[in-house]
Protein backbone atom coordinates (compact mmCIF):
# COMPACT_ATOMS: atom_id res chain seq x y z
CA UNK A 1 0.00 0.00 0.00
CA UNK A 2 1.20 3.70 -0.94
CA UNK A 3 -0.10 6.66 1.05
CA UNK A 4 0.72 10.46 0.67
CA UNK A 5 -0.79 14.03 0.21
CA UNK A 6 -0.90 16.81 -2.02
CA UNK A 7 -1.36 20.24 -1.77
CA UNK A 8 -3.67 20.78 -4.46
CA UNK A 9 -1.69 24.46 -5.06
CA UNK A 10 1.03 22.78 -5.61
CA UNK A 11 0.22 21.87 -9.33
CA UNK A 12 1.26 24.04 -12.07
CA UNK A 13 -1.67 25.41 -14.24
CA UNK A 14 -2.65 23.14 -16.69
CA UNK A 15 -1.20 19.95 -15.18
CA UNK A 16 -3.06 16.90 -15.31
CA UNK A 17 -2.46 14.48 -13.11
CA UNK A 18 -3.63 10.65 -13.65
CA UNK A 19 -2.43 7.60 -12.23
CA UNK A 20 -3.83 4.29 -12.62
CA UNK A 21 -5.26 2.68 -9.35
CA UNK A 22 -5.28 6.01 -7.49
CA UNK A 23 -7.83 6.73 -4.82
CA UNK A 24 -8.99 9.39 -3.01
CA UNK A 25 -8.85 9.09 0.93
CA UNK A 26 -10.11 12.38 2.07
CA UNK A 27 -9.52 16.14 0.76
CA UNK A 28 -9.61 19.28 3.02
CA UNK A 29 -9.22 23.34 3.29
CA UNK A 30 -7.23 24.63 5.24
CA UNK A 31 -5.96 28.06 6.50
CA UNK A 32 -2.04 28.28 6.30
CA UNK A 33 -2.01 32.00 6.26
CA UNK A 34 0.35 32.54 9.26
CA UNK A 35 2.85 29.71 8.13
CA UNK A 36 2.48 30.54 4.20
CA UNK A 37 5.93 31.57 2.67
CA UNK A 38 5.70 34.44 0.48
CA UNK A 39 4.23 33.57 -2.95
CA UNK A 40 2.38 30.36 -1.42
CA UNK A 41 -1.29 31.05 -1.09
CA UNK A 42 -2.84 31.20 2.34
CA UNK A 43 -5.25 28.41 2.24
CA UNK A 44 -3.94 24.82 1.10
CA UNK A 45 -6.32 21.88 -0.77
CA UNK A 46 -4.69 18.76 1.08
CA UNK A 47 -5.85 15.67 -0.93
CA UNK A 48 -5.21 12.20 1.10
CA UNK A 49 -4.52 9.70 -1.42
CA UNK A 50 -3.84 5.90 -1.22
CA UNK A 51 -2.85 3.10 -4.17
CA UNK A 52 -2.23 -0.72 -4.42
CA UNK A 53 -0.55 -0.08 -7.17
CA UNK A 54 3.43 -1.43 -7.76
CA UNK A 55 5.24 0.93 -9.96
CA UNK A 56 6.57 3.59 -7.33
CA UNK A 57 9.32 5.07 -10.32
CA UNK A 58 6.19 5.60 -12.76
CA UNK A 59 3.91 7.20 -9.90
CA UNK A 60 6.75 9.59 -8.38
CA UNK A 61 7.40 10.55 -12.04
CA UNK A 62 3.74 12.13 -12.47
CA UNK A 63 4.32 13.74 -9.59
CA UNK A 64 7.41 15.35 -10.83
CA UNK A 65 5.92 16.56 -13.91
CA UNK A 66 2.68 17.72 -12.73
CA UNK A 67 4.42 20.34 -9.65
CA UNK A 68 4.90 23.56 -9.77
CA UNK A 69 8.29 24.41 -9.73
CA UNK A 70 8.19 27.88 -8.02
CA UNK A 71 8.07 27.66 -3.84
CA UNK A 72 9.82 24.13 -3.90
CA UNK A 73 6.29 22.79 -3.28
CA UNK A 74 6.51 19.06 -3.33
CA UNK A 75 4.74 15.57 -2.72
CA UNK A 76 5.88 12.63 0.01
CA UNK A 77 4.74 9.35 0.26
CA UNK A 78 5.50 5.90 1.72
CA UNK A 79 6.05 2.78 -0.31
CA UNK A 80 7.07 0.24 1.88
CA UNK A 81 10.05 0.80 4.20
CA UNK A 82 11.09 3.36 2.03
CA UNK A 83 10.28 7.68 1.69
CA UNK A 84 9.38 9.07 -1.94
CA UNK A 85 9.90 12.72 -1.85
CA UNK A 86 9.09 14.38 -5.36
CA UNK A 87 9.69 18.25 -6.10
CA UNK A 88 8.98 19.48 -9.41
CA UNK A 89 11.38 17.59 -11.74
CA UNK A 90 13.61 15.35 -9.19
CA UNK A 91 12.65 12.70 -6.95
CA UNK A 92 14.61 11.36 -4.08
CA UNK A 93 13.87 7.65 -2.40
CA UNK A 94 15.44 6.73 0.68
CA UNK A 95 14.74 3.95 3.44
CA UNK A 96 12.54 5.26 6.34
CA UNK A 97 15.08 6.40 9.33
CA UNK A 98 18.37 7.16 6.76
CA UNK A 99 18.96 10.27 8.21
CA UNK A 100 21.98 11.15 5.44
CA UNK A 101 19.11 10.32 2.50
CA UNK A 102 16.55 12.81 4.56
CA UNK A 103 19.03 15.43 4.43
CA UNK A 104 19.78 15.46 1.26
CA UNK A 105 16.23 15.60 0.54
CA UNK A 106 16.12 19.00 2.77
CA UNK A 107 19.25 20.22 1.23
CA UNK A 108 17.70 20.43 -2.17
CA UNK A 109 14.19 21.12 -0.90
CA UNK A 110 15.59 24.59 1.13
CA UNK A 111 18.22 25.03 -2.56
CA UNK A 112 14.73 25.23 -4.25
CA UNK A 113 12.95 27.22 -1.69
CA UNK A 114 10.82 25.33 0.34
CA UNK A 115 10.68 26.94 3.76
CA UNK A 116 12.85 24.70 6.30
CA UNK A 117 9.05 24.72 8.73
CA UNK A 118 7.24 23.03 5.53
CA UNK A 119 10.11 20.18 5.30
CA UNK A 120 8.49 18.24 8.23
CA UNK A 121 7.60 14.75 6.53
CA UNK A 122 7.00 12.25 9.25
CA UNK A 123 9.35 9.16 9.10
Amino acid sequence: MITGYLIGESLRPGAEFQSRGLRLRKVSRVDVSASAAEGQPGLWTFVEWESDGEDVTALAEAFAAALEPENGWYVDFVAGDDRVVVFAGKVFRYRRGDGAGRAEVVAYGTSVGTPAHQLDWKE
